[in-house]
């Protein structure tokens, strides 16, 4: 048993828990949640000992070993299967001593330990994890330090899963992995035997491993049986019956002071009102439900459609030297409203095809056409790092509209959920989720025919990437997506390509057949069987939801259409209107009586059409949320 108990902890003068307390009962797989800020870390540094509680206390099975993956990356020259298999001391240790052991009864006792402890089959067991994370044998003998810090915090991953610990405690494991590791890792963990407490916002871990949600909100823990869709919808009737009964126990408040206010003075009435006194002294309030609002992603469309195919490639090849190509029999084209995921492990070649992509390199041999005319969006999670820390998201949008009002740029930026104290913040101050979102802001800003999206959400909490989903339903441009969120994946591509063996070729299966495909090869679960999910049974069809989004933007678009043609002929009746007004205000114009009679009659003219464009503006956007709502409420049947 894990059992925290009234934990109470500030940082700086801030209180992160307040007499929080939960209990997780031994072998439990447990997903931590909450707000970015609100504290998850913090709490598993609290476990491991790192931190120490201003009061309470977090007490848990003696004897029980905590796992958790150390924040540097192993180094030096030593192969990643040693610097795993040493990760287990013991085993270590009683290994170098059998080879120097001479008293008969040390060395017996030395075997029944190693034999214990399963020690012979340990190499067999930390070369699985290390191939389920994405290293074959040739790579498990390279040395740690060959690898950049990515790929060796994989290697201190798979060192703590080899330490199979009874309390195993994960941050974020899959901001690492790519989406092949992040399916093996699911599968893995659905079947460790012990305890796990899991910090992350990938949602289909989330509902895939854990049998129980510990939500963290406001310095409190509650903790709700089911995965993380189990925990929302629990949530959010919990939601409701409070602010239910907050209304209900508002009314009671009124009417008994009113009683009060009106029959204190009344000697008649002076018990009456004197215990209702005492009764509203006991009615304890329930506190009003603040709940914190994601701002939407607003991805503007493209002003101008390009005819299909967007991109086409015959027989291209990509690389970085001539004559030594990564990719190459490239055959593929991209439609207008195409939603591409690329599927494939980090160092397939994934990121070199998103560059030729993107214009940012010619193919060695082949042709790309279409390139010359298509603007593209790029976003890649190490441009984060390429944020000046000393500018400011305003300073950004001064750059980019230098001629708007700074309304115009607040407001711009506003769009990208930055308020008026986080435009003004420095980049170096920002948050991962913030300078993602400035990112994604900048990427889209042109109203690119094409965005490429290289793991756009490892910072982003589950709201947002919510919020993602929800913009690129409603983006018109074709989408190019790399990510290791399967939920986001599953939700936004129409279509999968998979970046295997030298070139790029179009999957026919789903995400399902894929991970089964995956998990067959690498041989997940360490050699413990995986026990059926059932998730089948229970997992919305997402392809048919993305076909449904495809023709739910086909059928709308028409409607879109005459919205925007109708917005712009009243953008420009009101300027043309704008200036006859201008021209009537000058007083040296009514010298002139025929002139004042001819644009008098020009106003009444440029008013009637506004009037009639504002009418027909208003009546295409009533017919597009009447054709909107339609839609969802044959979805819903």
């Amino acid at each position: 048993m894990l059992h925290i108990n009234d934990l109470t902890f500030h940082i700086e003068g801030k209180r992160i828990f307040d007499a929080a307390t939960a209990g997780i009962p031994t072998g439990h797989k447990v997903g931590l949640v909450g707000r970015n800020g609100a504290g998850k870390s913090t709490l598993l540094r609290l476990i491991t000992g790192e931190y120490h509680p201003d009061d309470g206390s977090i007490t848990m099975t003696r004897g029980a070993r905590i796992g958790y993956v150390a924040q540097e990356a192993p180094g030096g020259d030593k192969s990643l299967i040693a610097w795993v298999l040493e990760a287990d001391r013991e085993r270590a240790a009683l290994l170098a001593e059998a080879e120097t052991a001479t008293d008969a009864n040390r060395i017996g006792e030395i075997q029944v330990r190693l034999m214990d402890i399963d020690a012979h089959s340990a190499p067999a067991r930390a070369a699985t994890i290390l191939s389920g994370l994405g290293f074959d044998e040739a790579a498990q003998q390279r040395a740690c330090g060959a690898y950049s810090g990515g790929w060796r915090m994989r290697v201190a991953l798979a060192a703590v899963l080899f330490l199979e610990p009874e309390i195993l405690l994960l941050d974020e494991p899959t901001n690492y992995l790519d989406l092949e590791g992040t399916l093996w890792l699911e599968s893995y963990l659905k079947s460790y035997p012990h305890t796990v407490l899991i910090v992350s916002h990938d949602r289909d871990l989330l509902n895939e491993v854990p049998g129980a949600i510990l939500h963290l909100d406001r310095g409190k823990l509650t903790l709700y049986s089911g995965g993380y869709d189990d925990f929302e919808e629990t949530r959010r009737e919990k939601q409701r019956l409070e602010l239910k009964l907050k209304k209900k126990q508002d009314d009671d408040r009124r009417r008994i002071q009113a009683f009060i206010d009106r029959f204190k003075a009344k000697a008649t009435k002076a018990k009456q009102a004197q215990s209702r006194v005492k009764a509203l002294a006991k009615m304890q309030p329930i506190a009003a439900q603040m709940e914190d609002r994601v701002v939407p992603f607003l991805l503007p469309n493209p002003e101008k459609m390009l005819a299909s195919p967007l991109l086409r490639m015959e027989n291209a090849t990509a690389g970085y030297e001539p004559g030594r190509p990564i990719l190459s029999g490239l055959n593929l084209r991209l439609d207008q409203d195409d939603r591409v995921a690329l599927l494939g492990q980090n160092g397939n070649g994934k990121s070199t095809f998103a560059k030729l992509l993107a214009g940012r390199m010619e193919p060695l041999s082949g042709k790309v056409y279409g390139a010359s005319k298509v603007t593209v969006g790029y976003f890649a999670q190490h441009q984060l790092d390429d944020l000046n820390p000393l500018s400011t998201p305003y300073d950004y949008m001064v750059k980019l509209m230098p001629e708007a009002t700074e309304a115009q740029k607040r407001t711009k930026l506003g769009t990208f959920g930055f308020s008026a104290d986080k435009a003004d913040t420095k980049c170096a101050n920002l948050s991962g989720g913030e300078k993602a979102r400035l990112l994604l802001a900048l990427t889209a800003f042109h109203a690119p025919h094409l965005l490429i999206l290289d793991e756009p959400t490892n910072h982003l909490d589950i709201d947002s990437r919510e919020a993602l989903i929800h913009a690129l339903a409603e983006y018109e441009g074709a989408v190019i997506l790399i990510s290791h969120d399967r939920h986001l994946v599953e939700a936004t591509a129409d279509r999968l390509w998979i970046v295997k063996g030298g070139t790029v070729s179009n999957y026919d299966g789903d995400m399902d057949s894929y991970r089964a495909e995956l998990l067959s090869e690498r041989g997940a679960g360490a050699g413990r069987s995986a026990p059926a999910s059932g998730a089948g049974d229970d997992r919305v069809d997402r392809s048919a939801q993305r076909r449904a989004a495809a023709q739910k933007r086909q059928q709308l678009a028409p409607l879109k259409k005459v919205i925007q043609e109708a917005e712009k002929r009243v953008e420009k009746l009101t300027a043309e209107l704008a200036k006859i007004d201008l021209l009537l205000a000058d007083p040296d114009l009514y010298a002139d009586a025929q002139r004042t009679q001819k644009i008098t009659l020009e106003r009444g003219l440029v008013a009637k059409r506004l009037a009639e464009a504002e009418e027909q503006w208003m009546n295409a956007t009533a017919a597009f949320e009447d054709a909107e709502q339609t839609q969802e409420e044959t979805a819903a049947l």
